[in-house]
């Protein structure tokens, strides 16, 4: 066997596969073109420590002098078989006593992402119990400064940082789902970096259910990233010759910040999509109507939202039988007739004539336990059971939003049947998914999670027209393994663009804005009683998904005239803004922003400086735009609504309509900034 040297967009990895284990020794910045030689990379070996030289193989235990967190517990591995095919390397490893066998793919993108994954096989002749199998990859000693993720509902997303010291930091989802705390990515880099400031390991994982995601430093000098499904007590039971397959990790280096691990990941995630654009502008009715529907009051709504210029209009929660409020009826897939005695074709006929798609709520994976289904099939409610003639105890689950957890395993076939159903039925281009509750019920994610990837991947086959986005009260599940199967993410429930202005931010790192439904609500926000100025809600909502969850036939005439000169801007600079580079600057002011998007060829570019709180200085500091060409000259000019400013006197650039400058000057100096006042956005445009 041999030294195998991945290459790509200004990484390398590197992978020892001579001995008797294979052992990863770079993982990080381009080491060239050139013939590596893997005993360059062998360390010392220290006093009072094992006799060998101590690295990192792909699946490290303590039989082979690994004191830190292993790939799997109780198990050791040889190396059997190393080869190199299409810029993956297939490694096969037996356990020590034979039992057991790992087959790991590793692989590099031309964007430089880095994939890696086990499949473990059981050779012996009985059960094996997998406790959890891991992916570890090495990190460098000035990765020593970490940044993930928490949140709670409707606050999704929220970083924190804290030195990376000796011992273990793991973040653990015990949801069934990954949670609107879900660690998202774990970040590993030089103290002090920024969006668009240096070097930066990353690791995320490609799973929709339970899982760890943690970083560890070891006083032997061994730092790592690593990754993997979280289960519980004999979730996995293997019978002999039957296998397990981890989830994907994956894995970005950068040398120039955040933004860089975005300029990896965006591209490759892109590079597999098979997304429609443009994406169209949609109205949801869920905070304009809740469960208040009757045709002639959404007709009148459909008529609002065409006359704005939206192109997709989503029916959400309420159509289905029985469905008056949030505490019952989930389960019971059908249209209500006393609601809608000619089902929804009355509807989707006055949506299409008006020019726009038709979209449709749905929740599959809950239960309602005041529902026909419930009734009919109590075996297939996830989890404790009320005992008959024995009160109802500690002993029965609790409900969530008045709802349980459907056994996707046992209800799969009529699940299955329900959509086909509604999707042969009506001529329906959208399905918003929701997931409005966590599992709570030991073992089951994992099947769980599988039969829901199954669901999606036989509904998209059959319905490959049919756009799916992916919901869990809000943004409780968005990560790369269910991304092949959806085509949207609902970000967050909260409309409120001063909220949403830092979950758009962080999420974006990750998933590229086309993916990210952002909507423009009202002018006092639904779910924290805020009021925005017009002009701020709907800058926020320009970048990514765009759409509107607002009740238009309550709006003024003037901010009806504003909603649809805002959607005419937003197709004019879609096509930039769901194909170009996202960046963002790193102010010195934590209460002004400034992010955009730029053409992949730097020729257009649309910037947001937003200011979330009160600046710290009467002045400022200037505007200075990322990622420009430095030799192109720029013209800025202001776009949108203008926001609201407190100065005695602007400066004298914005007075003049336009500028025009080298794109060094306007990275380098930048221009002065105007006195925008809290919670306000100011649109320019650099063409």
């Amino acid at each position: 066997m041999t030294v195998f040297h991945l290459r790509a967009a200004g990484t390398s990895l590197v992978l020892d596969a001579r001995g008797a284990a294979a052992f990863i020794v770079h993982w990080g910045p381009d080491l060239g073109d050139c013939d590596i030689a893997a005993d360059l990379f062998i360390p010392a070996v220290p006093p009072s420590s094992i006799d060998v030289p101590l690295r990192l193989s792909l699946l490290p235990s303590v039989l082979e002098g690994w004191t830190g967190r292993p790939a799997m517990d109780g198990a050791g591995f040889r190396l059997t078989e190393a080869k190199l095919q299409d810029q993956t390397i297939f490694v096969r490893s037996t356990s020590i006593d034979g039992l057991q066998e790992v087959f790991t793919e590793l692989g590099m993108s031309v964007q430089g992402v880095l994939r890696l994954r086990h499949r473990l096989v059981n050779r012996g002749d009985a059960e094996l119990i997998i406790p959890g199998l891991d992916a570890l990859l090495p990190i460098p000693a000035e990765a020593s400064e970490l940044l993930d993720f928490t949140g709670l509902w409707s606050h999704e997303r929220q970083p924190q940082r804290a030195p990376l010291r000796h011992g273990v930091w793991s973040r653990e989802s015990r949801h069934g789902r990954p949670g609107h705390d879900d660690a998202f990515l774990m970040i590993a880099g030089e103290p002090g970096f920024g969006f668009r400031r240096g070097r930066v390991w990353a690791t995320h994982l490609a799973w929709s259910g339970d899982k760890r995601i943690w970083a560890e430093r070891s006083a032997l000098g061994c730092n790592v990233l690593g990754a993997g499904e979280l289960l519980a007590p004999g979730e996995i039971r293997l019978a002999p010759g039957e296998s397990y397959e981890t989830p994907w990790l994956i894995a970005a280096f950068s040398d120039a910040g955040l933004d860089g691990l975005s300029d990896r990941l965006h591209p490759w995630i892109r590079s597999a999509a098979s997304l429609r654009l443009p994406r169209p502008v949609v109205l949801n009715t869920w905070e304009a109507v809740y469960f208040n529907h009757d045709l002639p009051t959404l007709q009148r709504l459909a008529d609002a939202a065409a006359e704005a210029g939206v192109e997709r209009f989503v029916l959400d929660d309420g159509w289905f039988t029985g469905r008056r409020d949030d505490k019952r009826a989930l389960g019971d897939w059908y249209v209500d007739p006393a609601v809608w005695p000619d089902g929804l074709h009355p509807l989707i006929s006055h949506v299409h004539e008006r020019g726009m798609e038709f979209g449709l709520w749905v929740e599959p994976e809950m239960i309602s336990p005041d529902s026909a289904l419930a009734a009919a099939h109590p075996d297939w409610i996830l989890g404790a059971r009320p005992v008959p003639g024995v009160a109802a105890a500690a002993d029965v689950e609790p409900t969530w939003r008045w709802q349980r957890v459907l056994d996707l395993t046992k209800a799969y076939d009529y699940l299955l049947e329900r959509l086909t159903a509604l999707l042969t039925e009506y001529p329906i281009a959208f399905l918003k998914w929701d997931h409005n509750r966590d599992l709570l019920t030991p073992g089951a994610a994992h099947r769980q999670t599988r039969a829901l990837y199954r669901l999606l991947a036989t509904l998209k086959e059959s319905f490959p027209h049919v756009e799916i986005e992916s919901c869990a009260s809000g943004g409780a599940r968005i990560d790369l393994g269910i991304l092949p199967l959806v085509d949207r993410f609902w970000t967050s429930d909260t409309n409120d663009p001063l909220d949403r202005q830092s979950i758009q931010r962080w999420t974006g790192i990750l998933i590229p804005p086309e993916y990210l439904g952002g909507h423009l609500g009202a002018g006092t926000a639904h779910v924290t009683g805020r009021t925005s100025a017009l002009g701020f809600r709907l800058a926020t909502a320009l970048f990514g998904s765009a759409g509107i969850e607002w009740n238009l036939t309550t709006a003024s005439p003037a901010e009806r005239a504003g909603i649809a000169a805002w959607i005419a801007e937003h197709k004019r600079l879609r096509p930039l803004l769901h194909s170009g580079r996202v960046v963002r600057a790193d102010t010195p002011d934590p209460a002004q922003l400034l992010h955009g998007v730029i053409a992949q060829d730097r020729s257009h570019a649309v910037f947001a400086l937003v200011t979330v709180g009160t600046p710290a200085a009467a002045l400022p500091p200037p505007i200075r735009f990322p990622g420009l060409d430095p030799d192109r000259h720029y013209t800025v000019r202001p776009i949108g609504t203008p926001p609201r400013y407190m100065q005695d006197a602007p400066p004298p650039w914005t007075t003049a309509g336009s500028v025009t400058l080298p794109g060094r000057f306007l990275t380098e100096a930048g221009l002065p900034s105007p006195l925008l006042t809290p919670e306000q956005a100011l649109l320019l445009e650099l063409s």
